[in-house]
Protein backbone atom coordinates (compact mmCIF):
# COMPACT_ATOMS: atom_id res chain seq x y z
CA UNK A 1 0.00 0.00 0.00
CA UNK A 2 2.50 2.34 0.93
CA UNK A 3 4.54 1.84 -2.56
CA UNK A 4 1.34 2.31 -4.40
CA UNK A 5 1.03 5.47 -2.23
CA UNK A 6 4.63 6.83 -3.08
CA UNK A 7 3.90 6.73 -6.44
CA UNK A 8 1.14 8.46 -6.78
CA UNK A 9 2.69 11.15 -4.30
CA UNK A 10 5.29 11.56 -6.69
CA UNK A 11 3.84 11.29 -9.82
CA UNK A 12 1.62 13.92 -8.55
CA UNK A 13 4.37 16.36 -7.74
CA UNK A 14 6.44 15.37 -11.04
CA UNK A 15 3.22 16.05 -13.08
CA UNK A 16 1.87 19.38 -11.26
CA UNK A 17 5.25 20.91 -10.67
CA UNK A 18 7.09 23.73 -12.57
CA UNK A 19 10.25 25.48 -12.03
CA UNK A 20 12.56 23.02 -10.76
CA UNK A 21 13.55 20.97 -7.62
CA UNK A 22 13.29 24.26 -5.34
CA UNK A 23 9.61 25.24 -6.64
CA UNK A 24 8.63 21.02 -5.54
CA UNK A 25 9.98 21.12 -1.95
CA UNK A 26 6.23 22.82 -0.66
CA UNK A 27 4.67 20.18 -2.92
CA UNK A 28 6.99 17.16 -1.40
CA UNK A 29 6.37 18.53 1.94
CA UNK A 30 2.87 18.76 1.59
CA UNK A 31 2.54 14.96 1.07
CA UNK A 32 5.02 13.94 3.31
CA UNK A 33 3.01 15.67 6.09
CA UNK A 34 -0.08 14.22 5.03
CA UNK A 35 0.79 11.06 5.23
CA UNK A 36 3.01 10.85 8.03
CA UNK A 37 6.33 9.68 6.91
CA UNK A 38 8.40 12.33 8.60
CA UNK A 39 8.59 15.07 10.30
CA UNK A 40 9.57 18.80 9.00
CA UNK A 41 13.05 18.41 10.53
CA UNK A 42 13.81 15.23 8.77
CA UNK A 43 12.15 17.11 5.42
CA UNK A 44 14.77 19.76 6.23
CA UNK A 45 18.03 17.06 6.46
CA UNK A 46 16.77 15.49 3.35
CA UNK A 47 16.94 19.04 1.51
CA UNK A 48 20.52 19.41 2.75
CA UNK A 49 21.50 15.70 1.83
CA UNK A 50 20.19 16.31 -1.52
CA UNK A 51 21.96 19.09 -2.32
CA UNK A 52 25.03 17.94 -1.55
CA UNK A 53 24.69 14.69 -3.45
CA UNK A 54 25.20 14.77 -7.12
CA UNK A 55 21.81 14.92 -8.96
CA UNK A 56 18.47 17.08 -9.46
CA UNK A 57 17.15 18.01 -6.01
CA UNK A 58 13.81 16.98 -6.69
CA UNK A 59 15.09 12.88 -7.64
CA UNK A 60 17.47 13.01 -5.21
CA UNK A 61 14.59 13.77 -2.31
CA UNK A 62 12.30 11.40 -3.94
CA UNK A 63 14.59 8.58 -3.94
CA UNK A 64 15.80 9.33 0.18
CA UNK A 65 12.25 9.70 1.17
CA UNK A 66 11.59 6.56 -0.69
CA UNK A 67 14.04 4.63 1.07
CA UNK A 68 13.20 6.06 4.33
CA UNK A 69 9.80 5.41 4.05
CA UNK A 70 9.74 1.80 2.30
CA UNK A 71 13.65 0.68 1.99
CA UNK A 72 15.96 -0.04 -1.21
CA UNK A 73 11.99 -0.36 -3.39
CA UNK A 74 10.40 2.78 -1.82
CA UNK A 75 13.26 4.50 -3.10
CA UNK A 76 12.99 3.10 -6.80
CA UNK A 77 9.53 3.84 -6.61
CA UNK A 78 9.34 7.48 -5.31
CA UNK A 79 11.90 7.84 -8.15
CA UNK A 80 10.29 6.50 -10.93
CA UNK A 81 7.48 8.36 -9.81
CA UNK A 82 8.75 11.92 -9.79
CA UNK A 83 10.73 11.30 -12.94
CA UNK A 84 7.92 9.73 -15.07
CA UNK A 85 5.73 12.44 -15.81
CA UNK A 86 8.70 14.96 -17.13
CA UNK A 87 10.07 11.99 -19.18
CA UNK A 88 6.04 11.64 -20.87
CA UNK A 89 5.62 15.71 -20.81
CA UNK A 90 8.81 16.12 -22.71
CA UNK A 91 8.00 13.48 -25.52
CA UNK A 92 4.40 14.45 -25.81
CA UNK A 93 4.95 18.34 -25.83
CA UNK A 94 8.39 18.74 -27.28
CA UNK A 95 6.72 18.89 -30.83
CA UNK A 96 4.56 21.45 -29.69
CA UNK A 97 6.88 23.52 -27.67
CA UNK A 98 9.26 24.25 -30.54
CA UNK A 99 6.90 24.06 -33.59
CA UNK A 100 4.94 27.31 -31.68
CA UNK A 101 7.62 28.60 -29.30
CA UNK A 102 7.08 32.32 -30.96
CA UNK A 103 3.25 31.94 -30.45
CA UNK A 104 2.20 34.77 -28.57
CA UNK A 105 -0.39 32.81 -26.77
CA UNK A 106 2.81 30.45 -25.42
CA UNK A 107 4.31 33.89 -24.66
CA UNK A 108 1.86 34.81 -22.28
CA UNK A 109 1.55 30.96 -20.45
CA UNK A 110 4.92 31.31 -19.11
CA UNK A 111 4.56 35.04 -18.01
CA UNK A 112 1.64 33.82 -15.98
CA UNK A 113 3.58 30.70 -14.41
CA UNK A 114 6.81 32.55 -13.48
CA UNK A 115 5.31 34.39 -10.63
CA UNK A 116 3.71 31.41 -9.53
CA UNK A 117 7.20 29.62 -9.54
CA UNK A 118 8.61 32.55 -7.77
CA UNK A 119 6.03 31.62 -4.87
CA UNK A 120 6.76 27.89 -4.76
CA UNK A 121 10.42 28.57 -4.10
CA UNK A 122 9.60 31.71 -1.93
CA UNK A 123 7.27 29.06 0.48
CA UNK A 124 10.21 26.48 0.25
CA UNK A 125 12.53 29.31 1.57
CA UNK A 126 10.25 30.10 4.22
CA UNK A 127 9.76 26.69 5.41
CA UNK A 128 13.12 25.67 5.62
CA UNK A 129 13.96 29.16 7.68
CA UNK A 130 11.35 28.24 9.72
CA UNK A 131 12.54 24.60 10.65
CA UNK A 132 16.18 25.68 10.96
CA UNK A 133 16.19 29.24 12.47
CA UNK A 134 13.05 28.57 14.95
CA UNK A 135 12.80 26.42 17.98
CA UNK A 136 8.85 26.24 18.00
CA UNK A 137 6.08 25.34 15.29
CA UNK A 138 4.45 27.33 13.01
CA UNK A 139 1.43 25.64 13.14
CA UNK A 140 -0.74 27.85 15.63
CA UNK A 141 0.41 30.88 13.68
CA UNK A 142 3.23 33.38 13.84
CA UNK A 143 0.47 36.07 16.57
CA UNK A 144 1.46 32.97 18.87
CA UNK A 145 5.05 33.34 18.24
CA UNK A 146 5.17 37.35 18.79
CA UNK A 147 3.07 37.15 21.83
CA UNK A 148 4.57 34.61 23.63
CA UNK A 149 7.88 33.40 24.64
CA UNK A 150 9.28 35.75 21.62
CA UNK A 151 13.11 35.63 22.34
CA UNK A 152 12.76 32.00 23.12
CA UNK A 153 11.15 31.15 19.79
CA UNK A 154 14.86 31.74 17.88
CA UNK A 155 17.59 29.39 17.98
CA UNK A 156 20.17 31.79 18.23
CA UNK A 157 23.04 29.46 17.09
CA UNK A 158 21.32 28.84 13.67
CA UNK A 159 20.21 32.50 13.34
CA UNK A 160 24.52 33.34 13.65
CA UNK A 161 25.36 29.89 11.66
CA UNK A 162 23.36 31.40 8.88
CA UNK A 163 23.84 35.08 9.09
CA UNK A 164 28.03 34.08 9.05
CA UNK A 165 27.39 31.72 6.15
CA UNK A 166 25.35 34.12 4.03
CA UNK A 167 28.16 36.46 4.76
CA UNK A 168 30.80 34.58 3.38
CA UNK A 169 28.84 33.01 0.48
CA UNK A 170 27.39 36.37 -0.54
CA UNK A 171 30.64 38.82 0.43
CA UNK A 172 33.62 36.31 0.79
CA UNK A 173 32.60 34.52 -2.91
CA UNK A 174 33.00 31.46 -0.53
CA UNK A 175 32.99 28.09 -3.11
CA UNK A 176 29.58 26.32 -2.14
CA UNK A 177 30.71 23.43 -2.09
CA UNK A 178 33.98 24.22 0.32
CA UNK A 179 31.00 25.71 2.32
CA UNK A 180 28.86 23.03 2.88
CA UNK A 181 31.63 21.01 4.51
CA UNK A 182 32.79 23.79 6.98
CA UNK A 183 29.33 23.95 7.84
CA UNK A 184 28.77 20.47 8.69
CA UNK A 185 32.02 20.53 10.72
CA UNK A 186 30.57 24.10 12.63
CA UNK A 187 27.32 22.02 12.73
CA UNK A 188 28.40 19.06 14.33
CA UNK A 189 31.16 21.23 16.87
CA UNK A 190 28.36 23.90 17.57
CA UNK A 191 25.49 21.35 18.60
CA UNK A 192 26.82 18.34 19.55
CA UNK A 193 30.42 19.05 21.20
CA UNK A 194 29.52 22.20 23.08
CA UNK A 195 26.78 21.43 24.73
CA UNK A 196 28.55 18.20 25.88
CA UNK A 197 31.81 20.16 26.26
CA UNK A 198 30.98 23.63 28.25
CA UNK A 199 29.07 21.74 31.20
CA UNK A 200 31.82 19.39 31.33
CA UNK A 201 34.09 22.32 31.74
CA UNK A 202 31.82 24.01 34.27
CA UNK A 203 31.84 20.80 36.35
CA UNK A 204 35.77 20.99 36.60
CA UNK A 205 35.95 24.58 37.30
CA UNK A 206 33.94 24.69 40.10
CA UNK A 207 35.17 21.65 41.48
CA UNK A 208 38.87 23.16 41.02
CA UNK A 209 37.14 26.60 42.65
CA UNK A 210 35.96 24.56 45.85
CA UNK A 211 39.64 23.38 46.60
Amino acid sequence: MILLQLFASFFQIGLFSFGGGYAMIPLIQHELERHGWMTSGQFIDIIAISQMTPGPLSVNAATFVGYKSAGVVGGFIATLGVALPSLILILVLSGFFFRYRTHPLQRKLFYCIRPAIVGLIADAAISVLQTSLFKISFDSGWVSVFFGDFLGAFDIRGILLFTGFVVLLTVGKMNPIALMGISAVVGILVYTVLPILIPSMSIMLSTITQH
